[in-house]
């Protein structure tokens, strides 16, 4: 093996591997460099097996997107409408405890939810929205909002970050999902997403959630018009940010859907690609514990390969995914956990049923 990677010009870094050395910048280049997939899957295996082992997790969850109305439009967004938009939607507290009610014979541990930066909902709705879900499912574990939405509550509430984070968690929030992040280069936000929240205060607003006690995720959606480059600047970003404060509990790399938005002429992503993206952010983010392949993004038959290119996560169940598909997603809205459990069993992993924190529930060995 030793001779293979010299070949792919990797020997330095597998060293730096086998020793749990942290990668530097010219590695995280050297590695986008490297047109050997395999060699770039060998090394960050070694690392995904040195943290998890053979586990591969998923969860049983369910999204609801309580709605669509934004005032961002992102470039890269198929999902956001402006008010008063043919297609833009807004779910009352009443519809969002009746999808929550439809699933109670299913045994969902997480209720995954997020929406646009809607003009006119007054605080009290998410306040509400979280109570109502904890009326209907007490024990379910609501992971919601993405820093962009934390922001504009605060500007709802004219308080502070962390005095916001904490209403809402007497409401019943009791993790962030890591979305919003989009690429933290100021460059690709001007062109892209001007009226997003600045990456900067992104990662302020993630660690202040990680002081005041929550676990957040991250994510970073590629596959656009930012340059490889930037996409470790953000990856250090992450990493430096987790040395911080320590409250990341997986990696999400997103790969872009052109379909229906404004840079519908970019081809996406390909499986290469998605599967190098995956593989250079274990080896690079040593301290994250977790690195999940999305299958909703990459499709459930590249999210197995990727469970031996870094991955150990398949993320869960999903239960009605609306803003990929909007984007022109052909993947499913839904896979029952009786699929996600062959599909890492023929990946050559074990099975683990987890919680949102990732305390083991099942293991199907």
């Amino acid at each position: 093996m030793i001779d293979y990677l010299k070949q792919a010009g990797l020997v330095d870094i597998y060293a730096k591997v086998t020793a749990a050395e942290r990668l530097t910048r010219d590695d995280g280049r050297k590695l986008y460099s490297c047109p050997d997939i395999l060699a770039i899957g060998y090394l960050a295996n070694i690392v995904r097996e040195r943290l998890n082992g053979d586990k591969a997790y998923f969860i049983y969850n369910q999204h609801i997107n309580y709605s669509n109305v934004c005032t961002n439009l992102c470039k890269f967004c198929a999902f956001g409408r402006e008010k008063g938009d043919d297609l833009a939607y807004e779910l009352s507290v009443d519809d969002i405890k009746q999808k929550v009610r439809d699933r109670l014979d299913e045994p969902i541990k997480e209720i995954h939810m997020v929406g646009g930066i809607h003009p006119d909902l007054p605080f009290e709705y998410y306040i509400e929205v979280l109570r109502g879900i904890k009326e209907v499912r007490p024990n379910v574990h609501i992971q919601a909002f993405t820093c962009v939405e934390i922001a504009h509550l605060a500007s709802l509430q004219q308080t502070s970050i962390s005095q916001t984070l904490t209403v809402l968690r007497e409401a019943g929030l009791g993790s962030l999902p890591g979305g919003g992040a989009e690429v933290f280069s100021p460059r690709i936000r001007e062109r892209t997403c001007e009226h997003k929240l600045p990456g900067n205060q992104w990662l302020e607003i993630a660690q202040t959630a990680h002081r005041e006690g929550f676990h957040t995720n991250a994510t970073m959606l590629y596959g656009h018009i930012e340059t490889h480059e930037e996409r470790l600047e953000h990856l250090e970003a992450l990493r430096s940010a987790q040395d911080q404060t320590g409250g990341f509990l997986a990696f999400i790399p997103l790969a872009f859907h052109p379909k229906n938005t404004a840079l519908d002429s970019l081809s996406g992503t390909t499986g290469i690609d998605d599967l190098k993206n995956l593989a250079i952010a274990r080896l690079y983010l040593d301290n994250f514990p977790h690195i999940k392949a999305y299958w909703v993004m990459i499709g459930s038959k590249l999210a197995q390969i990727a469970l031996s290119f870094g991955a150990d996560d398949m993320d869960g169940t999903i239960k009605e995914e609306v803003i990929t598909h909007m984007a022109g997603a052909e993947t499913d809205q839904a896979i029952g956990s009786a699929t996600l459990i062959r599909l890492i069993k023929e990946a050559g992993r074990i099975p683990v049923e987890r919680s949102t924190l990732y305390d083991v529930i099942a293991t199907h060995d």
